[in-house]
């Protein structure tokens, strides 16, 4: 039986900056992931956006998080020549009653610790964005953009250079928790039993699932599991726009906004659609929703522009009709075992706060 000190499971964003951070504190790390490419599932599916940290409940893992992942996320890319961008980002009021709503949002933002927060008025914000109809906006100067694939390759290539062994293709079929011990039997083309003195359920979409086969571990440390779908069309030719643009959100999600990637292609989404299981085809009839969504701010968008282009799955903790769900990381005194670490619901902003979540993580599996 093959022995070593760390196992995460899930080569996520999530995953790899977990392995990274607990490599550089010097352990043993074998990172594990049943697809044959580094963040197959949820990391590649999501609209690339370095958040700010606006929205989220004040003292909140999320809040906490994204905040301090933002600033950090912004000195590494810098640091490792990591394509990314400083767009900012506008909410724009459209209706009765948005207008007080962003007076809210940027209290809240300040409150989490937000810089470069400004509310404008419509000269200001017909000044910066012409094409964007608007009663108000709130401007946040620190919201951005990054290739999340060239991301991921560093903190894969940051683990490596640690001593972290990266085995892709390797499904965990089995987990048992013994005392201070979990024992895993791997599938793929080479089999394996292992031991380790740590496990770290870093699995996304299939964090509940793979707690559900792990022996020994109590089932009311999981907790519930809800799905938001959100799909994205792409617009077929240049958006006139220099920045990212939102509505106020709704339940479940940010609302359908505008961003684009690094070469220029602007997309718009996602929006909001709860399922009861993983399906990422892109229904063309929900474009009908997208044209009057977008148009409460684009008026001039014209018909026939708007592409289906992909879909992500966000797993939640909290069901539609519920307050929104923090991120979940469950220690050692929440699974109850020393040698296991869970996290659950780690969606938007998790991108973002993937080197923060990271060193939290590292903390823990210190402890």
């Amino acid at each position: 039986m093959f022995r070593t000190e760390v196992v995460v499971v899930g080569a996520g964003v999530i995953g790899l900056a977990i392995a990274r951070a607990i490599s550089l504190r010097g352990a043993e790390v074998l990172l594990l992931d049943k697809e044959k490419v580094i963040g197959f599932g949820t990391s590649s599916r999501n609209s690339e956006v370095i958040h700010a940290g606006l929205y989220y409940e004040p003292e909140s893992l999320k809040a906490k998080l994204c905040v301090q992942g933002r600033r950090m996320l912004y000195q590494y890319c810098a640091e490792r020549g990591i394509p990314h961008k400083r767009c900012g980002k506008l909410i724009v009021a459209t209706g009765e009653g948005e207008d007080s709503y962003l007076d809210w949002l940027n209290q809240r933002g300040a409150t989490n610790g937000v810089e470069e927060l400004e509310v404008l008025g419509t000269r200001r914000l017909k000044s910066l964005e012409p094409h964007l109809k608007g009663t108000s906006a709130l401007l946040s100067s620190s919201t951005g953009i990054v290739d999340s694939h060239a991301l991921m390759l560093s903190y894969q290539a940051d683990a490596e250079a640690a001593g972290c062994t990266i085995s892709l293709r390797t499904p965990v079929l089995e987990a048992a928790i013994s005392g201070k011990a979990v024992e895993l039997r791997t599938g793929g083309a080479e089999p394996a039993e292992l031991e380790t003195h740590l496990l770290v359920n870093a699995a996304g979409l299939e964090a509940w699932d793979f707690s559900g086969r792990c022996a020994g571990l109590a089932p009311h440390t999981i907790p519930p599991r809800y799905l938001a779908k959100g799909s994205y069309f792409a617009l077929s030719g240049k958006a006139p726009f220099q920045r990212l643009v939102y509505p106020v959100p709704e339940a479940g999600g940010l609302g359908i906004h505008l961003t684009f990637d690094l070469a220029g292609q602007a997309r718009f989404g996602p929006d909001v659609e709860w399922v009861e299981r993983i399906d990422y085809g892109v229904d063309p009839e929900r474009g009908r929703v997208f044209y009057a969504a977008i148009r409460r701010y684009w008026p001039e968008l014209r018909d026939g522009t708007l592409v289906p282009a992909y879909s992500g799955i966000r797993a939640k903790t909290t069901a539609k009709d519920q307050k929104p769900a923090d991120f979940v990381i469950q220690g050692p005194q929440v699974t109850g075992h020393q040698c296991y670490i869970a996290l659950y619901g780690i969606e938007s902003p998790g991108l973002t706060s993937s080197l923060a979540i990271g060193e939290l993580v590292a903390d823990l599996a210190v402890r």
